[in-house]
């Protein structure tokens, strides 16, 4: 066995990043993934196409117990570093989608993959796949790995270990708790952990309604007294998805309600209004048309008055219509759980990192990055940068 400046254990974005970076810096260490490939999540996320970073990110997009954590590591590593990283080493430029969302031109996710496997390559970085880490033990000179590699119980000693093998989501991809529970056994506090950027489930009397509507997509302004996110809403055979209630899940608890406002560029007692103005012959319903599908507009006939024509419209039945179209609300009964999530909230906690290295206050030469940590980004690229910056402060601490 070679003698290696760390293990680091976990191929996602941070370990590879991590990786690559002590390379660059000269730096000799092996990475241990129990997959069959390096970067499977890299690979599907985006719908294989990886929005690798956000334009936009900053602290307040992530949660977190303490959010302010971040600024440490994101003074070392930018969303700028993140462009010219992936542009110097892999010729990938950026192109930006929607609020910020960056994507390769080439619209590949695999290209990313390929700029850690060609830099790990030159730098003679070493990669064992298909190997899995069944223990870390602190030892006098480092640390003890023990772990499962062509069927054979084997073990290697380290000066340092890089715990980025990730969090519970998606356990097809060999998510699973081991960096928690590693962190448990070195006595580091947990923030309880949860599904992230997550459908929601609706059971009981409404669930016929939601599963009337199952494919219709609404623009909306979901939101409760935390935040508010415009982005889309799905309806599904089962409740919500789509990104604005993958968003909100992060900051939704169970048995809390929240609100959805389907038409939040228009006010729709200001459309009842011009209507009354104009004659108000045409029906609620035929207003509804011009707005949202027929399927929605039949849908919502079943408690609003939708054949009323507005020109005999009550004030309570106006009010009702207004206060049904801006403020929705909605009470999930759950959500789809990990293997359905996009990420995990919660994690080790920040008090227990340094947040200039990610090494732990209490374990020297033992560091945690990635979803692993109580960081939790936005939908839309934010989970990356955390990832690449996690893994750059990192490798210049080994």
């Amino acid at each position: 066995m070679k003698n290696y400046d760390a293990i680091i254990i976990g191929a996602g974005a941070c370990g590879l990043m991590c990786a690559a970076q002590a390379g660059l810096l000269g730096k000799k260490t092996l990475l241990l993934e129990r997959n069959d490939k390096p970067g499977a999540k890299i690979l599907i996320s985006g719908g294989g196409r990886c929005n690798f970073t956000n334009l936009y990110t900053q602290p307040e997009n992530f949660v977190s117990e303490n959010p302010a954590f971040l600024h440490a590591v994101f003074s070392q590593w930018t969303v700028e570093d993140t462009q010219n990283f992936f542009e110097n080493f892999g010729g990938i430029q950026g192109e930006e989608k929607t609020l910020g969302q960056l994507f390769p031109k080439s619209n590949k996710a695999k290209d990313i993959v390929a700029v850690f496997s060609k830099l790990m390559f030159e730098t003679k970085q070493d990669i064992w796949l298909n190997t899995e880490v069944k223990d870390v033990e602190k030892t006098e000179g480092g640390f003890e790995i023990t772990f499962v590699k062509d069927g054979k119980t084997q073990k290697i000693h380290s000066p340092k270990v890089v715990m980025a093998s990730g969090g519970l989501p998606v356990a097809k991809l060999g998510a699973s708790d081991f960096a928690l529970r590693i962190a448990r056994k070195f006595g580091l506090g947990i923030v309880p952990t949860a599904p992230a950027l997550v459908p929601l489930t609706i059971t009981g009397k409404d669930a016929d309604w939601y599963a009337s509507l199952a494919g219709n997509s609404i623009f909306s302004k979901v939101y409760n007294e935390k935040i508010s996110f415009e982005e889309n809403i799905l309806f599904t055979h089962w409740g919500l998805s789509g990104p604005a209630i993958l968003q909100i899940s992060s900051y939704w608890r169970p048995g809390e309600t929240f609100s959805i406002d389907l038409l939040p560029k228009f006010k729709m007692d200001t459309l009842i209004k011009q209507e009354r103005e104009q004659g108000g012959r045409r029906t609620i319903a035929q207003l509804m048309n011009d707005y949202f599908t027929k399927r929605t507009v039949e849908a919502f006939g079943k408690f609003l008055p939708t054949t009323v024509k507005i020109a005999s419209l009550g004030k309570n039945d106006a009010k009702l219509i207004v206060d049904t179209i801006h403020k929705f609300k909605v009470k999930p009964a759950g959500d789809k759980g990990y293997d359905k999530a996009e990420v995990m909230r919660g994690g080790v906690s920040t008090q227990e990192l340094n947040p200039k290295t990610l090494s732990a206050k209490t374990v020297p030469g033992l560091y945690f990055g990635g979803e692993a940590v109580d960081i939790t980004g936005w939908l839309g690229g934010y989970n990356f940068q955390w990832a690449w910056a996690a893994g750059y402060a990192i490798a210049n601490d080994l």
